[in-house]
């Protein structure tokens, strides 16, 4: 596959191989598997006050303290556990943010128990279809939607914490629910096509 060059590529990566790598190969990209969501769920509410770049570089931390982000695994984590995870420099260290996951995973648990699964009752709330976007510079893409606000509040009804409608944009951006990447970017029209 061919990456797009740094002048093709939506800016907002900048040049750091991390980012680019994630730009190039994930954001954007469709996900209907319930770990990956509550994965991505659960990074994105990390990243609440900090920048995406932070999360990307303790991923991998936040993988194998949260067994790799197991909802069932991660439903039952005890006190002691979160507490341990407050000691570990491979994650944000801020308790509501550490407990959220716990609670999340919980409140995920809910939703599958009453769903089915937790991809298509998320992915109901753009019609089971991506929606895709046509915007040519970074200021025309909005913070929030009515999508994202909607979902927002479905989830806090359900029980989720940080998950306020921008942080839910930028989940809907990330899993592919929001095909957000500039129309110059290549990505646009390859993430357009594995639906």
């Amino acid at each position: 596959m061919t990456k797009p060059s740094s002048r093709q590529r939506c800016p907002w990566c900048g040049d750091d191989p991390l980012y680019v790598q994630y730009h190039d190969e994930e954001w954007g990209v469709p996900s209907w598997d319930d770990r990956h969501l509550f994965e991505m769920l659960c990074l994105e509410g990390a990243q609440a006050g900090l920048a995406w770049i932070t999360i990307l570089r303790k991923r991998e931390g936040y993988r194998k303290r949260f067994h790799n982000f197991d909802i069932a695994r991660c439903a039952r984590l005890t006190d002691n556990a979160l507490a341990e995870a407050l000691n570990d420099p491979g994650i944000v260290r801020a308790k509501l943010k550490v407990e959220a996951i716990r609670k999340n995973a919980r409140a995920a648990q809910h939703v599958i128990e009453r769903e089915g699964s937790f991809a298509p009752w998320l992915w109901s709330f753009v019609d089971d279809r991506p929606v895709v976007n046509q915007f040519q510079t970074l200021k025309q893409i909005p913070a929030t939607t009515t999508q994202s606000t909607a979902l927002s509040k479905a989830l806090k009804r359900s029980g989720f914490t940080f998950v306020g409608p921008t942080i839910c944009y930028a989940f809907m951006q990330a899993v592919g629910m929001v095909n957000d990447h500039l129309v110059n970017c290549p990505r646009h029209t390859v993430v357009q096509h594995l639906v």
